[in-house]
């Protein structure tokens, strides 16, 4: 069974070879369109539902939500120049993709800075045991894939799965209350009143 999977991945690494070389003609650099993710999202989407099934696992569908969560992480890490999983504003994975309005629960986070193609840090996330847990999770459902390329070629990656029904359901904020305050009410006077009897 690991065989088929490695030569899976050696022929995705191959294609990815044949990216658009280094404008100085090095061939050392490919180039990505940070413009246009949709060609990349589709390859990794493909290469990862290639890697599900051979584990007998069912396919993921990408999300437009979980994909606006890693691109904001992959933009945010190029940024802060380091690669973690929290943002600068100090958010986690999972406020992230809360916040682009995923509906179900976030499974796992994958992030890297490398120069190397999206489908070598796909191979390279799989021989690492918590990075390939996340792609090969049983309960996910949806994929989400962004990067944000540097002008020297260096690329930050993010892939978040997710899946399955929010534990605790995100409800919306109660509605804030516009009426203007109640008059304090008028303060009670006591009143002595003065009770005649009549005598004999």
């Amino acid at each position: 069974m690991m065989r088929p999977i490695l030569l899976l991945l050696t022929g995705m690494i191959l294609l990815a070879g044949c990216g658009a070389p280094a404008p100085d003609g090095s061939g050392g650099v490919f180039r990505l369109s940070n413009s246009n993710q949709g060609p990349v999202q589709l390859r990794m989407l493909d290469s990862v539902n290639a890697l599900r099934r051979a584990k007998g696992l069912p396919a993921v569908q990408l999300d437009s939500a979980l994909n606006a969560a890693a691109l904001t992480h992959s933009n945010d890490m190029a940024r802060q120049n380091r690669p973690w999983h929290f943002g600068s504003n100090g958010s986690s994975p999972v406020e992230r993709v809360a916040r682009a309005g995923y509906q179900k629960r976030m499974l796992g986070e994958n992030i890297s800075e490398t120069y190397e193609t999206d489908t070598e840090t796909l191979a390279a996330w799989m021989k690492q045991a918590a990075t390939r847990e996340v792609i090969l999770h049983p309960d996910a459902e949806d994929l989400g894939f962004a990067y944000h390329q540097e002008s020297t070629g260096k690329v930050w990656y993010t892939l978040v799965m997710g899946g399955g029904a929010l534990e605790v359901p995100i409800s919306p904020a109660p509605p804030a209350n516009t009426a203007p305050p109640a008059p304090d009410p008028a303060p009670e006077v006591e009143t002595e009143t003065e009770t005649e009897t009549e005598t004999s």
